[in-house]
């Protein structure tokens, strides 16, 4: 019964991991497309540093208190129906949305009065007439943390109920709304009208959670009880939350206040780079962490370590499985890629050098920024969340030096690669610590596994390198179409010899990835027919 029990909920997880990557892949798509229409409109400019910082601060404020809040509601109300308490578990989900929504308020009237000054931290280099771009295009967006929190806060009650689908799809929503707003209302009053579209992109992603929030039991009541249990403890587990993701915005903050200082187009160029090296997590790491945490705090709830560990050895893997080729493909094709993307309008050549260096570096640790994201989930799912804090802190001092260091030499270049290697250490200590709790994360397997992804990896690269270099000269006369070809071709001939490398290493992943295929369209049917958990 234990062994047909672990295989269902195998399957499940497997299912929701494809629905929501399925989604994300929606959305991120959708993101690409929201950046090649800013890019296209605005460049790399000083306009659209001024956007950047803008939408910087409200995203900061959102990150460091919903984002924390949503993280530790799903082990806290899964606790609750562990119990058999649903009652008390969307008790306690009202009480929290409605904290958080009057927190969000009352900063959002703040940011919005203190513009001007935070824009002056945050991005002391820009210029005055940027700067007060900056402050006014602040004051239209910060409104953005209200509607971000609540999207974000209902994400994390409908995936502590399994359902996986509708959270994922909002994202889609918020970057159709924002192209929407991009095209018209940016046509209209320029980067202002961008930013009125960004606010209502956000509103439009909490909106379309709503009615499956209602579904899963949710009735709103206007309650602020403090003193409810639930609440007493997500708040304890949210303080050092709070303070982690606080210092893993700093991360952005220390690029950007850096930046400010380089060339203009220096914080432009890192922000696209950024959305590229984020598309192969979101794809899929995102979806598996997000599909595999209401499981694995059910289990530790229940005492069953020993499926703990297993479950986050194999998703490990499967991470370092699919991102290291990733990496390595970002890196081969970078200059191309970019082109591809954003070279048209106010992007110029110099706007796509700048963005592939940026490409290059971000990449160096896209393996780490990956995996620290499942280890995290690991110690949240045992509720521990002053472990991950303690070695961010620790990181985040690592980042400031190496970016101190490698600016001068390297320019964006060396803030990029500072943000890589510093993901890396903190993979190293994240995986020592997270061993102690459950023996067996870390074993001399990783070793030869490693280094059988490499060479997987290294044939890939091979591969690419060299139907780029055959497609180029044949495309280049037929503009963006043969781009796409070349593009295309030289993904499609890596993509052949990873796979080819993989099934002749005999990787346990690709034999569980074929047997799964059945289950990857009764994961879409499920979500269609309304099954989406």
């Amino acid at each position: 019964m234990e062994r047909v029990s672990c295989r269902l909920i195998g399957r499940m997880l497997f299912q929701a991991t494809i629905v929501i990557a399925l989604f994300n892949l929606l959305s991120r798509v959708l993101g690409l497309g929201r950046e090649v229409v800013i890019a296209h409109m605005f460049g790399a400019t000083a306009v659209t540093d001024a956007y950047l910082v803008a939408f910087t601060l409200p995203f900061l404020f959102f990150a460091i208190l919903s984002q924390a809040l949503a993280t530790v509601v799903v082990p806290v109300f899964t606790e609750y129906k562990t119990r058999g308490q649903h009652l008390e578990a969307w008790k306690l989900s009202s009480n929290l949305i409605n904290l958080l929504f009057a927190a969000l308020t009352v900063l959002t009237l703040l940011g919005v009065l203190a513009a001007p000054l935070l824009v002056t931290v945050i991005a002391p280099g820009l210029s005055g007439e940027t700067a007060e771009l900056a402050a006014s295009l602040t004051r239209i967006m910060f409104p953005v943390l209200v509607f971000a929190g609540l999207a974000t806060i209902f994400t994390g009650f409908l995936n502590a109920n399994y359902i996986f689908g509708i959270p994922a799809f909002s994202g889609a929503v918020n970057n159709v709304v924002i192209i929407g707003g991009a095209l018209t209302l940016g046509s209209i009053y320029g980067i202002q009208g961008l930013a009125y579209g960004t606010v209502l992109g956000m509103a439009a992603a909490a909106l379309v959670q709503l009615p499956a929030l209602r579904r899963a039991g949710f009735r709103f009541k206007a309650t602020f009880d403090w003193r409810h249990p639930g609440v007493q403890k997500v708040l304890f587990l949210v303080v050092p939350v709070t303070v982690g993701i606080t210092i893993s915005q700093l991360y952005i903050i220390v690029d950007r206040f850096l930046a400010s200082m380089l060339p203009e187009g220096s914080i432009a160029a890192l922000n696209f780079g950024t959305k590229l090296i984020q598309l192969p997590i979101s794809l899929f790491v995102l979806a598996l962490s997000t599909a595999v945490f209401p499981t694995l705090t059910t289990w530790v709830a229940e005492g069953k370590h020993h499926e703990v560990a297993d479950t986050m050895r194999r998703a490990l893997r499967i991470t370092v499985l699919t991102i290291v080729p990733a990496a390595v493909g970002l890196i081969v094709l970078r200059v191309p890629i970019v082109q591809l993307l954003f070279e048209r309008g106010a992007f110029d050549e110099r706007a796509t050098a700048m963005t592939a260096i940026a490409v290059m570096f971000y990449s160096v640790g896209l393996v780490g920024f990956a995996t620290n994201i499942i280890l995290t989930r690991g110690f949240y799912a045992f509720q521990d969340t002053a472990t991950p804090v303690k070695l961010l802190s620790i990181n985040l001092f690592l980042n400031l030096i190496l970016s101190v260091i490698l600016m001068g030499p390297m320019g964006h270049g060396g803030l990029a690669l500072a943000s890589s290697l510093s993901a890396l250490v903190n993979t190293v200590l994240l995986v020592w610590y997270l061993d102690r709790r459950l023996p067996g994360i870390w074993n001399v397997g990783w070793l030869r596994f490693m280094v059988a992804v490499l060479l997987a990896s290294g044939v890939m690269a091979w591969a690419t390198l060299i139907a780029n270099n055959i497609l180029t000269p044949v495309m280049t006369p037929f503009g963006t179409f043969g781009l796409v070809v070349q593009v295309s071709g030289a993904i499609l001939a890596g993509v052949v010899a990873y796979i080819l490398s993989c099934i002749a290493l005999r990787f346990e992943e690709v034999y569980l990835l074929k047997r799964g295929s059945n289950q990857i369209l009764d994961g879409v049917r499920g979500f269609i027919s309304g099954r989406s958990r």
